[in-house]
């Protein structure tokens, strides 16, 4: 299932939330240019769920973002949480002291074969298993 890339919720607030400057410009570049060019980046159902929620707290609309995170489960690869993504996470959790979520989110990267999780919530460069974080924007 492997693009390379598994993206946290971080990535996809920016891309959709125009009041984020030069975040927003940069991620939303990113997704349309995975959407045009492709590979597309690997999500998982809690990267969708944060994404969702979150956009709902800057009162953006429901209607619109239920809409949006419709279209990402039809059509790119989604990771599940499943039992065996919890025991994974709660392995990661304890190995590198991460919250819970966050080990979630590795563990989800882990199963769908990325090589790399571009996320803001992590150290930039800490490997994990195998799989890279990379903060996009602090290049």
């Amino acid at each position: 299932m492997s693009a390379g890339i598994f993206l946290d919720s971080n990535i996809l607030v920016y891309a959709h939330d125009e009041d984020g400057g030069e975040k927003y410009h940069r991620a939303n570049q990113w997704v349309k240019t995975f959407w045009s060019e492709g590979p597309l980046p690997i999500l998982s159902v809690q990267v969708l769920q944060e994404f969702y929620t979150v956009m709902l707290r800057k009162d953006a609309d429901a209607r619109l973002y239920r809409e949006v995170a419709e279209h990402y489960l039809e059509l790119w690869p989604v990771i599940e949480n499943t039992c065996e993504l919890m025991r994974r996470a709660l392995e990661i959790q304890q190995r590198f002291q991460l919250s819970f979520w966050d080990a979630n989110i590795v563990a989800a990267a882990q199963q769908s074969g990325a090589k790399e999780l571009w996320t803001e919530d992590l150290n930039d460069g800490q490997d994990y298993g195998g799989v890279r974080v990379v903060n996009p924007f602090s290049a």
